[in-house]
């Protein structure tokens, strides 16, 4: 189905590319509607297309062999999944769902590739991206090895909030976080996680409202995770 925007020049990713040709490379994309819950990739498809996501919201997750699932990211308007299969061909190593309507333009991986090699403002984004991926990667890793549960869960919840507006020093997750989502997010039981979050409700740390998850003493939980951080060290 088509969409209402065509070029590539309106992709906020391309904004400031003067040196791309968009005529060249608007007719090889295609523009595409996902209703919610639709699976726009799968684990180990052989397509090699990039999807740059002009609306909605999707999630990328890995499933192992006996069913659990483990997510990887939430992606939102403005970003764009894929490339990594464009880049080396492998097979898609992660599932990627519609969390809400969404439409994407859609970009074959000889594309990619091209626009890579002639836009220097472009291959500059994209490799800067690839390197944030990468030491979040590293990040989470390290805080997996060495943080138990508690912990990883205080990392999660900052990496997901933002400052509460009007309420200086607090912050918030919004909407508020599924459990079960939680613990897909950084590997436990939906029970553990309930578990926790009902002792930082009860220490003051974290507060439920209809907005969202309002972390009270986010600064506590800094301090906590640079403590565990270095006993650990």
């Amino acid at each position: 189905m088509g969409g209402s925007m065509q070029t590539l020049a309106q992709i906020p990713f391309f904004k400031g590319a003067v040196d791309l040709d968009f005529a060249a490379f608007d007719r090889r994309c295609s523009w595409k509607r996902f209703e919610d819950g639709a699976t726009i990739v799968d684990y180990e498809d052989e397509s090699s297309d990039v999807y740059f996501i002009i609306s909605g919201d999707v999630r990328v997750l890995i499933r192992t062999a006996a069913g659990k699932e483990v997510i990887l990211a939430d992606t939102k308007a403005g970003e764009f999944f894929g490339e990594l299969a464009a880049i080396d061909g492998a097979r898609r190593s992660a599932n990627v769902t519609a969390l809400t309507r969404a439409e994407l333009c859609i970009m074959p991986a000889t594309a990619f590739r091209e626009i890579l090699f002639s836009s220097k403002t472009v291959c500059d984004k994209v490799l800067r991206l690839l390197a944030g991926r990468i030491r979040e990667t590293n990040m989470r890793l390290a805080e997996h090895s060495i943080f138990d549960l508690k912990h990883r869960l205080y990392s999660e919840l900052l990496r997901l909030s933002h400052p509460r507006s009007g309420h200086p020093g607090e912050r918030i997750v919004t909407p508020p976080p599924f459990h079960h989502v939680m613990a897909a997010r950084i590997g436990c039981r939906r029970e553990q996680i309930t578990r926790e979050l009902s002792a930082m409700t009860s220490e003051g740390l974290v507060e439920k409202n209809r907005g969202g998850l309002v972390l009270l003493k986010p600064q506590t939980l800094e301090a906590r995770i640079a403590q565990a951080m270095r006993e650990e060290g």
